[in-house]
């Protein structure tokens, strides 16, 4: 009912697409948190990788249906931070939030990219190559 008396839909429309089913808003999804503990800032290239010794995560029922389908793709292949969110057509945080979850409960672990800091200098790479050519 609305507040002249009169039921109508419009209440419904807003919440509900016929072709997608009930909205459901992304802060829902995480409970209303932007982070995790386990989170530990994701970058959007980390690989996110099933742990072998992990359970089947519909069996935990404090998993959201997203925390399973990040299981079961990451199952199929490692996947980047940027592909979950991708493939399952949610916000970047969204993703992220829910991976930190997962990590904490052991069922995924993250493999972080090498920080730029880390990686060798293009000079030292190049003298590589060309010691190597000269061989």
């Amino acid at each position: 009912m609305s507040a002249d008396g009169q039921g109508n839909d419009q209440g419904r429309s807003h919440w509900f697409d016929d072709e997608a089913g009930p909205v459901v808003r992304p802060y829902a999804m995480t409970r209303g948190r932007t982070t995790s503990a386990a989170q530990h800032r994701l970058d959007v290239i980390a690989v996110v990788v099933t742990e072998t010794q992990a359970e089947d995560p519909e069996g935990d029922h404090s998993l959201s249906p997203e925390h399973v389908d990040i299981v079961d793709l990451c199952r199929e292949a490692p996947q980047s931070v940027a592909e979950l969110s991708a493939e399952l057509d949610l916000p970047i945080g969204v993703v992220r939030v829910l991976i930190g979850d997962l990590v904490d409960a052991e069922f995924v672990h993250v493999n972080r990219p090498v920080p730029p800091a880390e990686l060798p200098d293009e000079s030292i790479l190049r003298d590589v190559i060309n010691g190597l050519r000269a061989l």
